[in-house]
């Protein structure tokens, strides 16, 4: 499928937006922050981005600065009403950015989209027909930064299970992007981005919120249970994991 970053605030229109192109397209959804924003892009490397204006102002100007002088290559297209448009018109002179006045239909975005991508709207919705149609076994995102931790619990659970890996919480978010899991396992204990901040990322997007998050911890004293437990996930379990007690867990969490 193809990649799409598509930024915004968190707003009903972008909600909404962001619902509807991940029927034909992998969306990473992420916040109109100007250095949020330009990192995801510099970690996705999306075909296209785009900008859902509604709530948009002029202090938000730099988030266009920075795809204009750091992305121009990848083809923007912008969607607001005319006057959500009208603080950000300098850039539309520029061929890289396209301006769709809200309201807009959908099937007229999915125009657009198709266009700057260079690929027929007939296949990229029979894709989605196929994928949509296509009978899944429930899916578990393994997030982990010691390898042979992810490689190990692979093992354990693709035999009941579609496992996806990812080794740090931005690349579990990506992920996340492309394909919603079922369940999440998450490690506690992350360089740089941890378990804690992984798993409020997850908990502000609206498309993911509701994903059961299950953390792995491999200290067990108890003030580290204790905060562990007051992030409320649908469960803990100390590593290394026992098989069994795993997919009890997921299981439950499924339940």
């Amino acid at each position: 499928m193809h990649t799409i970053v598509m930024i915004g605030k968190a707003n009903a229109q972008t909600q909404a937006l962001h619902t509807y192109l991940r029927q034909y397209f992998t969306v990473q959804l992420c916040t109109e922050d100007a250095p949020t924003a330009l990192g995801m892009v510099r970690v996705v490397a999306p075909e296209l981005i785009v900008v859902s204006l509604a709530g948009m102002t002029t202090a938000d100007r730099s988030v266009f600065v920075g795809l204009q002088r750091e992305f121009s290559s990848i083809p923007v297209i912008t969607i607001g009403t005319q006057k959500e448009s009208l603080p950000f018109g300098s850039f539309h002179w520029d061929k890289q950015f396209e301006n769709l006045l809200s309201p807009v239909a959908n099937e007229a975005v999915l125009d657009a989209v198709c266009k700057r991508l260079h690929v027929a709207e007939q296949s990229i919705k029979a894709e989605a027909a196929v994928a949509a149609s296509g009978a899944q076994r429930r899916s578990v995102l393994v997030v982990d930064d010691n390898a042979a931790t992810l490689r190990s619990i692979k093992g354990m659970l693709e035999k009941h299970y579609n496992v996806t890996l990812a080794n740090s919480g931005m690349k579990a978010m990506t992920s996340m992007g492309k394909s919603r899991p079922d369940v999440i396992l998450l490690d506690y204990e992350m360089p740089v981005c941890d378990g804690r901040q992984t798993l409020e990322m997850i908990r502000a997007d609206e498309e993911l919120n509701s994903i059961p998050v299950i953390f792995l911890t491999s200290v067990n004293d108890k003030a580290h249970i204790e905060a562990v437990i007051k992030l409320l996930p649908a469960g803990y379990l100390l590593k290394p994991a026992i098989p069994e007690r795993l997919i009890e867990a997921i299981e439950k969490a499924l339940a």
